[in-house]
């Protein structure tokens, strides 16, 4: 697992440092005529962008693989249980109804519609729920929070809020800032540390909750902090860069055979996977032909949607076969 970890972290960051130099053209043509404009990007538009890849990457790992352990299914996940877009939902009423747009206000709106969207499917399908109450839930929580998000933006008092709405519906790191990174990665940061500690808890889970309670451990402050601690992560990042899917799904399905299905051992891997990721994805995005930038959700869901749907069929197929 250590040597795992190692080369995790040995990929991280060549992943890091190859978001920061490219593409490369443009910035060494920079350097060539203004060495402290060139500095100056790296500083103010590179450096916040591949932090931002390698945070929110992170954080949904990590909560995916929470998830999938307090639900005790492989297809939990932040996108498809209404995380990330009740998040996104939060951040926008906050922002464009209510007229708070600061970044507290924005991760304090994106926390609470996150929240919101993760009771809504506990209380819907239940904290051990099967595959298709899973998904029926957890899709029709998005799907609502989406077009409320929708409607959000198009009632807003100002005429452009509704040009926004590739930004949070589809995700976007650009144009950040280190003060926004900073508000993303704090808590981001705070919620992997702390489910870190809940390793322990949710490998017992796995056993079952009498099981797990037999151990000591308590199953339902257990659920209350896992639910808070995603909440808090997940939304915190959505309201810097709005909502990006299918990384929260992937990352720990491949943790959890480096991590021989322990679902708590595969919250660090998850992390750097997720890490990893993303800061792929926003590389498609950047380098993209034509000099088009592709939105960063929708490079997400070309690779992420045909691995969803081989994993169902995956599924039906083992239990067709048992």
């Amino acid at each position: 697992m250590r040597a795992t970890l190692s080369l995790l972290s040995s990929l991280l960051v060549a992943a890091f440092l190859l978001s920061l130099l490219l593409p490369w053209a443009p910035l060494a043509a920079l350097f060539e005529q203004d060495r402290d404009l060139a500095w100056g990007v790296l500083a103010e538009l590179r450096l916040p962008r591949a932090a931002l890849a390698l945070i929110y990457g992170a954080a949904l790992g990590a909560s995916g693989a929470a998830i999938q352990a307090l639900f005790a299914n492989p297809l939990a996940s932040p996108d498809l249980t209404g995380t990330t877009s009740g998040a996104a939902l939060g951040a926008v009423v906050t922002a464009y109804l209510i007229g708070f747009s600061s970044p507290i206000a924005l991760s304090v709106g994106a926390v609470a519609g996150a929240l919101g969207a993760l009771a809504l499917l506990l209380l819907l399908a239940g904290p051990r729920a099967e595959t298709a109450t899973l998904l029926l839930a957890g899709l029709a929580i998005s799907a609502l929070a989406g077009a409320l998000t929708t409607l959000a933006l198009a009632l807003a008092p100002s005429p452009f809020a509704f040009y926004d709405a590739y930004d949070w519906l589809m995700g976007s790191l650009a144009d950040r800032s280190l003060a926004q990174t900073a508000f993303a990665g704090v808590p981001a940061l705070v919620m992997i540390v702390w489910l870190l500690r809940l390793v322990r808890p949710l490998d017992s889970l796995a056993l079952g909750e009498e099981v797990a309670q037999s151990l000591g451990h308590d199953i339902l402050g257990l659920r209350i902090r896992i639910v808070c601690l995603t909440a808090l992560g997940v939304g915190a990042c959505v309201a810097i860069c709005g909502a990006i899917g299918f990384i929260g799904l992937v990352a720990p399905i491949f943790a959890r055979r480096l991590s021989h299905s322990h679902p708590g051992r595969a919250i660090l891997p998850a992390a750097a996977i997720g890490a990893l990721l993303l800061i792929a994805a926003d590389l498609v995005s950047r380098l993209a032909p034509l000099g088009r930038t592709l939105p960063i959700g929708v490079v997400t869901a070309l690779l992420g949607a045909p691995f969803f749907l081989w994993l169902v069929a995956h599924m039906r197929w083992r239990l067709g076969a048992s």
